[in-house]
Parts: C-alpha cells; structure tokens; sequence
C-alpha cells in the first residue's frame, strides 16, 4: 500500500495530530509555516528556538490550541509582532534582542492575555547578574514586567510571590494613574 501524499507515490504524507513540534537547531531564517499550520488542530508546544529567526510570527495566531510557544536564541527584538494568542499561556524568548521593556511587555500583555509563564532572560531589556545587571535593576525590571503582566506566575526562572506582586502594584500604580488621567484630559479637549 502506497502512504504518499499527492504526486507522491511511495512517500509518506505528513503526521497528522501532533501536540508537540521542534525545529530548534534548524539554521531556519523562516518560520516553516506550511508544516507548523499542518497541526493546526492538536499543536500545543511549539519549539523554534536556536534559529535565525526576527520575522513577526504572523500566521501562529492560527494554532488556537498552542499553549506553550518557545522562542529561545533568535533574532526577536522589542517590536516583534505576535498575533492575539489567547490559549497560549507560556512565552520563553531568552536570549533574543529585547532592548525596550516596556513596548515589548505591552506586546506580550496584549497578546498573550492569559500568559502565566513568561521567560527572556539573557535579554539586553531583562538585567541580571548573567548579564551585568545590578540587584536592583533586576529588582526594577521583575516589579515593571510583573506589574503590567498581572497574570504571571512565574517570571524567567522564578515563582512571582503575592508581595512581590503587590510592591510592584504600589511601584507602578503612578505610572498608569499618570497616563491615564492623561487620556482622560486629551478626550476632555
């Protein structure tokens, strides 16, 4: 009996129903699309990490059941464009080009809305002491990232504690009351 796909005779088709694809260490410029989309209906992990890629991974938004999307030692920088993703709940993009924290947590804060699990550390944006950062500009940016990311259990390699997210609440809370009653006076006039 002959398994290939169209115009394939003798070759096998593609395997359908997988939960979980790698291509890490594939020298990829390219997010494979066509084999990734293939999944569509049963994909939850998706591993593209170790590649070449800085492309905005556009047609992922199709996976509505991906949950966990791994992004480690590419080429993504702080404007990267992900679609809306609601099932995914884990975001891992260590080791990228991440240099503007705050346009890059509004991104995953928009897109991701029910993220839970969110890693970039060794990120220009994520100080530590890998990567020359100070303790308290490790401090800064796990209170800034936890607060605009309210749904985070975990952030880079460590479990967000209830008073660690209520100093950044109290941190950060100027912040957003300042833009807020900003907008509010712009739509006022």
């Amino acid at each position: 009996m002959e398994t290939g796909g169209p115009g394939q005779p003798g070759q096998p088709g593609p395997v359908l129903g997988l939960r979980s694809l790698s291509f890490a260490y594939q020298g990829l410029l390219e997010i494979p699309y066509e084999v990734i989309l293939a999944q569509r209906d049963t994909l939850e992990v998706l591993d593209l990490s170790y590649n070449l890629l800085e492309e905005s991974p556009a047609l992922l938004g199709e996976l509505e059941k991906l949950s966990t999307l791994i992004l480690d030692c590419n080429s993504y920088s702080s404007h990267v464009k992900f679609p809306y993703m609601p099932s995914v709940t884990t975001v891992w993009i260590n080791k990228n080009k991440v240099g503007n924290l705050p346009i890059f947590v509004e991104e995953i804060r928009s897109k991701f809305p029910n993220i839970k699990i969110l890693s970039m550390m060794n990120n220009e944006s994520a100080p530590s002491y890998f990567n020359g950062g100070s303790l308290d500009q490790y401090i800064d940016y796990r209170q800034y990232v936890i607060s605009q990311i309210p749904s985070l259990k975990i952030l880079d390699d460590t479990e967000v504690l209830e008073k660690e997210r209520a100093q950044a609440k109290k941190t950060y809370r100027m912040q957003r009351t300042r833009e807020g009653s900003k907008k509010r006076k712009e739509l006022q006039h």
